[in-house]
């Protein structure tokens, strides 16, 4: 195809997810109420134990134009969401054409696999979101308010929630590389020590308090999931080893990549 083509094909694809993020940013200004309660139910949870402890804490707007601005961002935010089937189909539609028939199927499966698992991360997120604003607005001192901005909790929760997601489509991505033949089971498990530190470094940075607690419980999901990520790898390579040593790949089509021998790779 023509370059020509391509950036033909590349602005219908932008036109099309713009129409469908700005049709969910009419949703989303239409149910602002509601989607902002669902937004402000942690903080307004811990506004609700701070009072019981003879803490002030309150979530405010500062400016004049600040309420209106900040329906706008949580509207935005709402069509991005709403609107991720679609952009995300024209992504897909985008890409597809430059991928081999077997890459297709892998990334289909793998696009179903991280809707759910991207939505967990961002459930568990929404759990201990609570928990760490009890911790970090227990450090107030005695008889002074904590006025926190609006937009800086917007900030904050759209970040947690995000980085709680992604963290859970990490194994996905391991085992992606995987199937691509790129990242061996058998070297996955040699770098088992790496990988426990660096989950464990990521989600003490990801997680808003960084005590054990909250530092756990995002650890300990995606650590299950990485271990689970890795049987798939070591499931994947014997069965590549299998149909390696039973095919002398002449039943290969024009469009397919031979397996690679991974334990070989290893050795």
């Amino acid at each position: 195809m023509p370059l020509t083509e391509h950036l033909r094909e590349l602005r219908s694809r932008f036109v099309k997810s713009g129409i469908a993020i700005v049709i969910g940013m009419v949703i989303g200004w239409i149910y602002y109420a509601e989607i902002f309660a669902w937004i402000s139910e942690p903080f307004t949870d811990v506004i609700a134990s701070a009072k019981a402890n003879g803490q002030d804490v309150v979530l405010a707007l500062t400016g004049v134009a600040d309420p209106f601005v900040l329906q706008i961002q949580v509207s935005a935010a709402a069509g991005i969401a709403l609107s991720s089937p679609v952009w995300l189909y024209q992504l897909w539609r985008f890409v597809t054409p430059g991928l081999h028939r077997n890459e297709q199927k892998w990334a289909i499966g793998f696009a179903a696999i991280a809707t759910p698992l991207f939505a967990a991360g961002i459930t568990l997120a929404y759990v201990v979101l609570p928990f760490g604003l009890e911790i970090l607005l227990g450090f107030t001192p005695e008889n002074v308010e904590n006025i926190v901005s609006v937009d800086r909790y917007l900030s904050f929760f759209l970040r947690t929630i995000m980085v709680f997601g992604v963290g859970f489509l990490t194994p996905l991505l391991i085992v992606l590389l995987n199937f691509a033949g790129i990242l061996s089971g058998k070297r996955l498990v040699s770098w088992w020590r790496w990988i426990i530190f660096t989950v464990l470094v990521f989600s003490a940075v990801a997680t808003p308090t960084g005590d054990p607690i909250n530092l756990m419980l995002l650890a300990g999901p995606i650590m299950l999931l990485v271990i689970i990520a890795v049987g798939i790898s070591l499931l994947n390579d014997r069965r590549r080893a299998r149909k390696s040593r039973n095919s002398d790949f002449s039943d290969l089509k024009d469009d397919e990549i031979s397996p690679l021998d991974t334990d070989l790779e290893d050795r």
